[in-house]
């Protein structure tokens, strides 16, 4: 999706850190912007400053685990803007304590937010890009948490993991189609995520772990360390319009992920494959090659 002016963007999670970013970033390139998030008092702050910057822009109150919600938001932002060609499925939310006392509440809601809610926008807008058949663009927005894991987001992590793995599946199915599918890994952003709890649901019950009150506050300082996030909007534009499967926007981790890596191919043994078996898997990967070199085609134009 090279070129974005007059385009219709929609971000989830849009109210502060990453998601007003992109919104910044798109509308600066000239886009128009639906931004949802489920803090009105946070949007109605984004908003009023967008639009006092000369943007066109949009805002809806959204909980991205409701799935109606997230269609009639669909329809609001198509009746505002008309057809949209960039989704961002951005909110997210987290929480910290050891995944072994973790209840169902706990386990519900984070992943109701990172995993279902990402799920519910890509029911949601995938029909609707494809009958549009202008082609476009669709941003999840996983982690670092996808490769790298430890001790105290379990949950968190877990979601992540899935987040990045559909995204590579999804690029394979709609690449061809001319849309393209990016998964986004920041590291330390200067977000709002530390105040996740605020929006926890009064419906769900205790946590099954004693919440470090004192810890979640210092997560505040932490985050203001983190990257700006126009420069992580900028790095997903540039990545949107080279069709980027990847968005990789912290140098920081490049390192730890290189051990990863090396630490994964080491576990296995000194062995040859076994011929059947290998064949099979030869095939797959032939097939998938060529899935990728068609897609790879369409996205940049030459199909």
């Amino acid at each position: 999706m090279k070129e974005v002016k007059g385009k219709v963007a929609f971000i989830t999670g849009a109210a502060n850190g990453i998601g007003l970013g992109m919104a910044t970033v798109f509308g600066r390139a000239g886009m128009k912007v639906v931004l949802t998030d489920i803090r009105q008092e946070d949007l109605d702050r984004a908003i009023a400053k967008l639009r006092a910057d000369g943007f066109v822009v949009h805002g809806i109150r959204l909980d991205v685990t409701d799935r109606a919600a997230v269609a009639r938001a669909a329809d609001e932002a198509e009746r505002m803007f008309g057809r949209v060609h960039l989704l961002c499925n951005n909110a997210g939310i987290n929480s910290f304590g050891p995944m072994d006392e973790a209840s169902y509440d706990d386990w519900d809601w984070v992943m109701g937010v990172n995993l279902n809610g990402v799920i519910n926008g890509l029911v949601t807008f995938i029909p609707r890009i494809k009958r549009h058949g202008e082609g476009g663009h669709i941003v999840n927005t996983a982690s670092m948490a996808a490769f790298v894991s430890g001790p105290g987001a379990g949950i968190y992590t877990a979601t992540k993991f899935a987040v990045r793995g559909l995204s590579e599946c999804l690029w394979y199915h709609l690449a061809p189609q001319n849309i393209g599918v990016s998964v986004l890994c920041p590291g330390l952003v200067n977000s709002h995520i530390y105040a996740s709890e605020e929006v926890r649901p009064k419906s769900l019950g205790e946590h099954g772990y004693p919440v470090n009150t004192e810890f979640m506050q210092g997560l505040q300082n932490i985050h203001q360390l983190g990257m700006d996030p126009i420069e992580v909007g900028e790095k997903v534009l540039r990545a949107v319009q080279r069709a980027d499967l990847y968005i990789l926007t912290h140098p920081d981790h490049k390192e730890e992920l290189k051990g990863i890596f090396e630490e994964i191919l080491a576990a296995y043994e000194d062995e040859a494959p076994e011929p059947r078996r290998m064949a099979f898997e030869d095939g797959r990967r032939k097939n998938a090659a060529e899935v990728k070199k068609r897609g790879r085609a369409v996205l940049q134009g030459k199909s």
